[in-house]
């Protein structure tokens, strides 16, 4: 058995409570930690109407669950269910959206009576997360706890339902169950949609004694067999992967809070690995870009992670990732593409997003973290490809000319970007480290050497004061403050360490919800403010990136977060079919 990996961290002891940091407001609570890694929100005494949301994902269905508790405790659930590898004709097959995706609200909740009257609706009193999303409630003596998540390994996503009588007499319970079924044009024939649930048509419920039944919803493949799903069993199958991730990867602070997060984390990027006719591909989700892979997602933020992580799929989806673009790396040194989509049969990329250096630079900290001499040989020529291509595309200051960076043009890039350059130069050091442990000596010296002076192009070209700060300009012309003037820093580039981390955690950048993507925006990504933090680690300000660690992290685990309505679907031929209500 490999031993548990647990990082320790001594944190400072200001991290563990709410961060009074000038220039943010300190915000209320909701969720509260309770045991283990599971977070409570304890509905009675709380502000309501409150609107939430949570992704889930298996290796063939995901799902993003939208939730209302409303002002008189009563519960309102909408879920978009997706299905990655299930391709649809109207949304053209090989797109990278093209996967099955429905909209199901309340409509598939069973009808319970009791007697001759309908239960009346449940009042909330519990919302649980745990790797699971758990609502607790009661309806008069009965309580009701439902229990939503995907299957693992099926194309079914689940909601079970337990009924327990916590009166003193039996209550008798009849179920109303829901049964649906749709299809849909695709690729390979048409497709299945079915919603089915299990509830007795008539029981007894004896008190104190549980009653459970599961509603399903499921795709398939017209004319091809139902696969029974046992929902017992597939619950007890989520919970054992979470329990696995949890005895993995282990961050032991003095901050339970950071603690649990960096959990949360891991079940996210490990759940959303897909199981899809070109392999394993990571989701990015958010109902959207799923049996895709991509220069940023995938190559450089989450592969070098999954060697640490230790998890079978996460592994096999990032080795997959590296090894798709590999194809695409012809003699003539022309861009990769920035995206291989739909299962792995078609590209996207109109542009040169920097992506070489992305793939450079994660490509080698896989092979780095994962330590496997045979598979880093195997990448290698990929890692030598991409680092040429940079090379090749040096403009006459020396530093990397790319159409866009990651944000695709969201923001101002310029001919050459702070963010590439920084990539390739983190990529020339790592594939040096790589290379002396392979034996590639003369290989590892040249690119150190690349390095030097990428290094001394990078601070004459990029160096500047902007806004008052000793920072980075992004790119040519640029005179606001950008959250990915922490790059340099985060490939170990510190020249101007001090007046960048003061711009990153001026009032100029941060937020209560993190770093913004430009001066005196509201607009903030996630991906940067990770960066950023990270990049203070690395440059030292251990105290400094710990507060605003601290301050992010509780938000985003017990904070209120503002969560707009689920969204309304796209228009989908959908044909349901002859007497099936």
């Amino acid at each position: 058995m490999k031993p548990t990996l647990v990082i320790t961290l001594l944190a400072a002891a200001s991290v563990l409570a709410p961060s009074s940091h000038a220039g943010n407001t300190t915000i209320a609570d909701r969720w509260a930690l309770d045991g283990g890694a599971a977070t409570v929100w304890k509905v009675e005494g709380t502000k309501l109407p409150h609107k939430d949301f949570i992704e889930q994902g298996g290796r063939r269905v995901g799902q993003k669950v939208y939730y209302e508790v409303k002002a008189d405790r009563t519960l309102a659930v909408v879920r978009y269910v997706v299905w990655p590898s299930i391709r649809m004709y109207h949304k053209n097959p090989n797109n990278t959206n093209g996967h099955l995706l429905q909209l199901i609200g309340n409509w598939v909740e069973p009808v319970i009576t009791s007697g001759i009257r309908p239960l009346e609706p449940m009042k909330v009193s519990e919302v649980r997360l745990d790797g699971m999303l758990t609502i607790i409630g009661r309806s008069g003596e009965i309580e009701i706890k439902r229990v939503i998540f995907p299957a693992f390994e099926k194309y079914t996503a689940l909601e079970r339902w337990t009924l327990t009588n916590r009166g003193d007499k039996p209550v008798p319970i009849a179920v109303a169950n829901v049964r649906s079924a749709f299809e849909m044009d695709g690729p390979r024939g048409r497709s299945l949609i079915e919603t089915s649930s299990d509830g007795p048509e008539s029981a007894t419920l004896e008190p104190g004694k549980p009653l459970s039944f599961s509603i399903q919803f499921s795709a398939r493949p017209f004319g091809t067999a139902a696969v029974s799903v046992d929902a017992e069993a597939e619950e007890k199958g989520r919970r054992d992967f979470i329990r696995k991730l949890n005895e993995s990867l282990i961050l032991e602070t003095p901050d339970p809070i950071l603690n649990t997060a960096f959990t949360y984390a891991k079940w996210r990027v490990a759940e959303a690995m897909n199981d899809t006719r070109g392999g394993m591909m990571l989701a990015p989700g958010n109902l959207g870009y799923y049996a895709a892979t991509w220069c940023n997602d995938n190559v450089e933020y989450a592969g070098p992670f999954f060697p640490f992580l230790g998890e079978a799929g996460g592994n096999a989806g990032s080795l997959n990732a590296y090894r798709q673009y590999i194809p695409y790396m012809k003699p003539t040194y022309e861009r990769i593409p920035c995206s291989i989509i739909a299962e792995g049969t078609e590209t996207w990329g109109p542009f040169d997003r920097g992506d070489a250096a992305m793939y450079a630079y994660g490509a080698s900290r896989f092979c780095l973290a994962l330590g496997d001499k045979a598979i880093a040989e195997e990448l290698w020529k990929g890692i030598e490809w991409t680092l040429e291509y940079c090379k090749r595309k040096l403009t006459p200051d020396g530093v990397v000319a790319s159409d866009k960076d990651e944000l695709e043009g969201r923001l101002p890039s310029g001919p050459a970007n702070l963010c590439t350059s920084s990539l390739y130069y983190g990529g020339l050091r790592s594939a040096a480290d790589l290379g002396r442990s392979l034996g590639k000596t003369q290989q590892a010296a040249d690119y150190d050497q690349r390095a030097d002076v990428l290094a001394v192009a990078i601070e004459k070209y990029f160096g500047a004061t902007v806004e008052g700060f000793q920072t980075y300009r992004y790119c040519d012309g640029n005179d606001v403050l950008r959250a990915w003037i922490c790059a340099p820093l985060a490939m170990g580039l510190f020249d101007r360490k001090q007046g960048t981390l003061d711009a990153l955690f001026s009032s100029k950048m941060w937020s209560p919800d993190g770093l913004a993507s430009k001066s005196g925006d509201k607009v903030f990504w996630d991906r940067s403010t990770l960066y950023a933090l990270r990049a203070a680690f690395q440059a030292g300000d251990t105290a400094r990136a710990l507060d605003f660690l601290g301050q992010y992290t509780r938000r985003r685990l017990l904070g209120e977060l503002g969560v707009a309505e689920a969204p309304a679907p796209a228009p989908t031929p959908i044909h349901r079919l002859r007497g099936v209500a």
